[in-house]
């Protein structure tokens, strides 16, 4: 959530840094914001200065008490005038305090001074891991291989669930058990994370808590009548599991990885990256989720970027790493660092992972503070996350760049002992 006191303190600040996000109703949202903040100002004002003459009046009124006299009739009325004036202003107050946070709740994350400006055609490639394979009219992409090798079945998952709902058979099955697995594992032993399982749907104050509604309801599967939502990502879960909570200063910074499966509604515009596993509806994703103190934030969102391109490396898929410009950066980031696997199937590089830095916008929205030191005041913390990574664009890449002329796909090593075996055989094959 924007911060309130930053706008008012900084105007044309804040309104520059989020013009560069190239939303105009951002901009007409800010000056909605402003204007009702000055009403705000107005109401507490009067109010103020109403509660002051009540306070002067009960003093008075003690004292003439005191001396034997007793409150004249209009006394009493002009006293019950000023009671009924103070419980108006105090209503709206809290009206405009109310339609005030419903709005906050509208305006994005302001975007850090590093990013490129313009769309994502300003995006920039900041590094480039791996020899891509090039792409060939021998090579097939990943549908294909993955119906031959009888290991993806689309059409079966479209006849349960609809459209982008894939379906994985056996050894698919198992190399999906196997990447999970093992990344998990990875992140653990050699970076430190919690591993957590967290509850697979969420509550709506979880949701607004990461940014995810009200603005993108209509992206979430949401369940009726009890209000839950399956979870998009599993950043939703794990960052709220200190919501409304001071966390010890002392323990920052410290991360979790989580494996959901994860439910978004939106699969991209009609006709664009649907084929295979490009855009679907359903997907499995390992998460990790950072909390830290605001000055270590910029070092630890490129360690946790780093985290993410590990997995990469040790699956041998060559990988660049992009950073997003302000006008193609997510409603709740500040910074976000793509990672791009290539596939040579389908010859298109493809986004694996998103690591993001929030500064302290989740932080604000789901009232996660920290303190330094004892006695301290509380200060909000930063929240960070990265998927660790997402399966579905994963398994195309690895498809796609371990294929053989004899229909075979050779598995990096280090998936080997997790999945049992060097490669993916078809059917009749050894």
């Amino acid at each position: 959530m924007i911060d309130l006191k930053r706008l008012r303190a900084a105007p044309d600040e804040v309104r520059a840094a989020l013009a560069r996000r190239g939303e105009p109703a951002v901009l007409t949202l800010l000056q909605e914001l402003e204007r009702l903040d000055e009403r705000r100002r107005s109401i507490a004002g009067a109010l103020d200065a109403l509660k002051a003459e009540r306070n002067a009046a009960a003093r008075e009124d003690a004292r003439h008490v005191k001396a034997g006299g007793t409150l004249p009739p209009e006394v009493l009325v002009e006293r019950r005038a000023l009671g009924e004036q103070i419980s108006e202003r105090e209503a709206a107050l809290r009206d405009v305090e109310a339609e005030m946070a419903g709005k906050a709740l509208y305006v994005p994350n302001v975007p850090l001074p590093e990013l490129p400006d313009g769309d994502a055609s300003n995006n920039r490639t900041v590094r480039v891991w791996g020899d891509p394979r090039p792409p060939a009219a021998t090579l097939r992409p990943h549908w294909e291989i993955g119906e031959r090798l009888g290991i993806l079945d689309l059409a079966r998952g479209a006849k349960i669930a609809g459209s982008g709902f894939p379906v994985f058979f056996g050894a698919g099955a198992r190399l999906v058990r196997a990447l999970v697995a093992f990344m998990i594992d990875l992140h653990v032993r050699e970076h430190g994370y919690r591993e957590v399982e967290p509850p697979f749907v969420v509550t709506r104050a979880s949701m607004q808590g990461t940014g995810q509604v009200p603005k993108f309801e209509d992206d979430a599967y949401r369940t009726v009548p009890d209000d839950l939502f399956l979870v998009p990502t599993a950043e939703v879960p794990v960052t709220n599991l200190h919501r409304d909570e001071i966390l010890d200063g002392a323990s920052l910074p410290f991360g979790y990885v989580a494996y959901t499966p994860c439910f978004r509604r939106e699969a991209g515009a009609a006709g664009r990256d649907t084929r295979g596993l490009l855009r679907v509806h359903q997907f499995d994703k390992v998460e990790l989720v950072r909390f830290t103190r605001p000055d270590e934030s910029p070092a630890e969102h490129e360690r946790l970027t780093d985290h993410a391109a590990a997995v990469l490396r040790a699956l041998e898929l060559p990988y660049r790493v992009v950073l997003l410009a302000a006008g193609d950066v997510g409603f709740a980031s500040a910074k976000t660092y793509d990672l791009e696997a290539w596939a040579p199937g389908v010859g298109q590089w493809l986004e694996v992972s998103s690591s993001s830095t929030f500064t302290d916008f989740q932080a604000r929205r789901a009232s996660i503070r920290y303190r330094a030191r004892a006695g301290d005041k509380p200060a909000l913390v930063h929240t960070l996350n990265a998927s660790g990574v997402a399966l579905p664009r994963t398994i195309a890449a690895l498809l796609e760049t371990g294929q053989q002329s004899d229909g075979s796909v050779v598995l990096p090593a280090a998936l080997v002992p997790y999945f049992g075996a060097d490669r993916l055989n078809p059917p009749g094959g050894p």
